[in-house]
């Protein structure tokens, strides 16, 4: 089975300095049909003016994500990690028993562009944690979470993992699932198609339940880039 989730349908705040939309609940923006899915809680894709970002502000018990896709977040938090997150790097910053951190466009010329995720952990407390890491753009599926961090993975306090998907000259993909786990795709840049004629453009989701395996086909000249969510 599988629900798409088209990205106009999305929860949707602009605050000027941030424009957001939300692929679950989150916020002002509340809907009881999109509350998440499995540990996934949270995609919330924000565009950040030049030099604007998120005051210093508080989270726990969960997995923090982000990806970004245009420009460079400038982040510092409460365990003293001062870093830049450049487009393409993977940030996962586990909150455990509580961190404070901000956020921001290091710009002030050009807008930021980038995903934020939240995974609800299996373990709460706990030390928080910071992970970095670039897994470049090679044509495929590259695993960048799993739970135990294996092969150079990011480790995540959940049974989960997560894949970027990657079609270039690729025109079709086929892909293992197991029918018992759920599975989340985030379709970032290009077009998609999967099984059932579900057609997916840049910010459309879809939920897949009870698959053993998923079909990718490329619409469109462009590549095609996605995260593929693989869930309990």
């Amino acid at each position: 089975m599988i629900q798409l989730r088209a990205a106009e349908d999305r929860g949707h705040a602009n605050f000027g300095w941030l424009d957001s939309h939300h692929t679950f609940s989150f916020g002002s923006y509340f809907d009881p049909q999109h509350m998440g899915f499995s540990h996934l809680r949270v995609i919330n894709d924000d565009t950040v003016s030049p030099s604007a970002g998120f005051e210093t502000h508080g989270h726990k018990d969960m997995e923090i994500l982000s990806l970004v896709l245009q420009g460079t977040i400038a982040h510092k938090d409460s365990t003293g990690n001062i870093e830049e997150l450049p487009a393409g790097e993977y940030q996962l910053m586990s909150a455990g028993n509580g961190i404070y951190h901000s956020e921001f466009n290091a710009s002030d010329k050009e807008t930021l562009k980038f995903l934020q995720i939240w995974i609800q952990p299996n373990r709460l407390g706990g030390k928080p944690g910071y992970q970095q890491k670039a897994f470049g753009e090679a044509e495929g599926i590259t695993n960048i979470i799993t739970p135990d961090g294996q092969n150079g993975t990011l480790a995540i306090k959940q049974d989960m993992r997560l894949h970027q998907l990657i079609m270039a000259e690729q025109a079709k993909l086929t892909w293992s699932a197991d029918s018992k786990r759920r599975y989340y795709i985030h379709l970032i840049e290009g077009e998609l198609n999967l099984a059932d004629g579900i057609n997916m453009k840049p910010g459309d989701g879809a939920k897949l339940q009870s698959v053993s395996q998923i079909d990718f086909t490329k619409l469109s000249e462009e590549r095609v880039k996605a995260l593929l969510f693989d869930l309990a």
